[in-house]
């Protein structure tokens, strides 16, 4: 075994060890012997939203060998998810337009919470905890003034909803807590949506695409990123924080199908973003579109997946360079795993394992 094996088969012992002395011993206990047994035997543990083949919602916990754990209803179809590994809370967020956000205890302890949007907002399907897991952070819509807003929730009294600040941008997508835990970076994706016309985009010849760092303490504007007018319909949906703390985002493009605009950067605070130059063959493949990004940083890799193009792809973060390119049909969530990265798709494989349920577009690792 050599060295690299060695590490991560350490660290997958520590992640393993770690959620099981988290969940604690009634809630694995609850579950059926063979997935009690999956559990004990993983290298990690992940949690996803998924469809059922009766049409049904549900979120799942699964191992990193795509053997699902433990299953939990949702109200209606959800989109991105969220983790606190300070108060154990997994959150699953409706796809736009949806207004509701579910959270589970991974630890069993407690029954699920389910909050509503208030009047005037709709969720964007992503959001992040505090770095202390006490406040609970979403991306919102408040569809009569067209703008986005960043909704508040108290995870100490039932996550109630006890402020909001403006994210700087139309049409936020994701965002996620800085390595400080000061700042939220935000992609806004510039689209101009209104829950009256569905997932309509109401605004492409006139988008507003930005990447913005607000303050958590006060919702102070830090900085903020708009992008050229020839990127104009370059929507920036996801972001992640890389080795070194810079913020990692890809892009969906709206514009022609030729076209081959850059769809990955990064950028830290204080200085401009920084586009990737990914060789054509591999923009091509990504069919102007990253369904989801994920940064490794134990490895310092970036991982990307395309529906449209049916591809994930390894980045290595320090140079940009193209380490591997899979063809994964109906590609859909990518996490950072032990090694690499877990991948998903929408006809139900995670890794190599498929399970009888449409995987739905993120991923998030527990522990």
């Amino acid at each position: 075994m050599t060295s690299e094996d060695g590490m991560t088969a350490a660290t997958g012992l520590i992640d393993r060890r770690s959620f099981l002395r988290m969940a604690g011993a009634a809630w694995v206990a609850s579950l059926a012997p063979e997935r009690a047994f999956a559990l004990t035997r993983a290298d990690a543990v992940f949690a996803s939203a998924f469809m059922a083949p009766d049409g049904s919602y549900g979120v799942a916990t699964l191992t990193e060998a795509g053997e699902i754990i433990d299953r939990t209803a949702l109200p209606a179809r959800a989109h991105g998810m969220a983790y606190s590994p300070v108060s154990r809370r997994t959150v699953a967020f409706a796809r736009r337009p949806g207004t509701y956000a579910m959270i589970l205890a991974t630890d069993g302890t407690a029954e699920p919470i389910v909050i509503t949007a208030a009047d005037g907002r709709h969720f964007y399907g992503h959001g992040c905890f505090s770095s202390d897991g006490k406040l609970l952070y979403a991306t919102e819509n408040d569809f009569a003034a067209n703008r986005g807003m960043v909704g508040i929730y108290d995870g100490s009294d039932h996550f109630t909803r006890i402020g909001e600040f403006p994210t700087y941008g139309i049409g936020p997508h994701d965002m996620t807590l800085s390595a400080d835990g000061k700042l939220l970076a935000i992609a806004n994706g510039g689209i101009e949506t209104h829950p009256d016309f569905g997932r309509t985009k109401l605004n492409l010849d006139h988008m507003e695409p930005s990447l913005t760092l607000v303050d958590t303490r006060t919702g102070a504007l830090v900085q903020k990123h708009g992008l050229p007018d020839d990127l104009s319909r370059l929507s920036t949906r996801h972001v992640d924080i890389g080795p070194k703390g810079e913020i990692w985002f890809a892009c969906q493009y709206e514009g022609a199908r030729s076209d081959l605009p850059p769809l990955v950067g990064s950028f830290s605070q204080g200085e401009d973003l920084k586009f990737l130059s990914l060789p054509e063959r591999t923009t091509e493949a990504l069919a102007n579109y990253v369904g989801a990004i994920a940064v490794n940083r134990n490895e310092g890799l970036i991982g990307l997946t395309s529906p449209k193009g049916g591809v994930a792809v390894m980045l290595d973060a320090r140079t940009g360079t193209v380490l591997k390119e899979e063809r994964v049909a109906d590609a859909a969530g990518v996490a950072s795993a032990d090694h690499g990265f877990a991948v998903s798709s929408y006809d139900g494989h995670f890794k190599a394992n498929k399970s009888r349920v449409a995987w739905d577009q993120h991923i998030v690792r527990l522990a």
